[in-house]
């Protein structure tokens, strides 16, 4: 535990600054051992990398919590970093639910995680307001003895409910009720993106390479960002590249694809049983 809270402290500290950060999402410890040796510092898990990996949709009936905890586990002991994870919506409607999620969370290493307020079903996407804040504040409760920073997500924009008052609202309803960092996937626009990090009190994540404008970390910096993830995008990237080495070999019945492959001896050095250290 004091390893652990030794992680929580610096992943703490990271959101402190007065420029962002960047947590990149591996999906698996393999990929989490690679960023690691590229010098991040922190990693953030994402269920829709671990949901391909294994072969399904990323979707609340598709995940289970007791794989994206194990999941999760063998990230946490892939590196020394402190990772964060994606708790979807705490695995359940309930508080006592997302507050149980939190300690499960923290039992297995992770110092961080996320709790949205989409509920998964397509018929009434984004818990009720009032709900929404009763869950964030349970997760927090559950937090506050723990070595734990809490994110909580307001998902309307990824919902087609693109309402940005009321993405603020529960934003700084969610900051009331004691989380650390605010998310709201999907802003449109950096005017957005500037106008939620003036409106709230917390640290704000947002994520690039999900869908729409990409911008740099210094403009996110300037707009007021202190944290930026890449959500799946990591994932997919690695199953496009996977993609058309596939294609060109079907295709064409060439190999080029393999010189832009990782070296066997990079690769091996990267999974070797040490922990990496940030490369040189």
């Amino acid at each position: 535990m004091l390893d652990q809270r030794h992680k929580f402290e610096r992943f703490k500290a990271l959101h402190t600054g007065d420029r962002a950060f960047v947590i990149p999402n591996p999906w698996d410890a393999g990929s989490a051992r690679l960023l690691t040796s590229l010098g991040f510092e922190a990693l953030a898990t994402t269920s829709a990398g671990y949901a391909f990996s294994k072969g399904k949709r990323d979707s609340f009936a598709g995940l289970e919590r007791g794989e994206i905890l194990d999941n999760a586990a063998e990230i946490v002991a892939a590196t020394d970093l402190p990772v964060s994870a994606d708790l979807e919506d705490g695995f359940g409607s309930a508080p006592e639910t997302c507050a149980e999620t939190i300690r499960l969370a923290c039992a297995v290493g992770l110092v961080g995680g996320s709790i949205e307020d989409a509920t998964g079903d397509a018929s009434h996407p984004i818990y009720d307001f009032s709900q929404s804040v009763e869950r964030v504040h349970a997760a927090a409760e559950a937090a506050a003895s723990l070595p734990f920073l809490l994110t909580a997500r307001a998902e309307n924009f990824l919902w087609d409910k693109p309402d940005l008052d009321d993405t603020i609202k529960r934003l700084q309803a969610f900051s009331a009720a004691g989380a650390d960092v605010l998310y709201a996937p999907g802003l449109p626009n950096l005017e957005t993106i500037r106008t939620v990090c003036a409106a709230v009190d917390k640290p704000v994540n947002v994520v690039m390479g999900l869908r729409g404008p990409t911008y740099s970390v210094a403009e996110l910096s300037d707009a007021g960002v202190r944290r930026v993830s890449v959500g799946g995008s990591f994932a997919r990237a690695a199953l496009g590249a996977l993609m058309r080495a596939a294609e060109e070999v079907r295709d064409t019945g060439t190999f080029e694809y393999a010189s832009d492959a990782l070296p066997a001896k990079v690769v091996t050095e990267l999974m070797s049983k040490d922990k990496p250290n940030e490369r040189q």
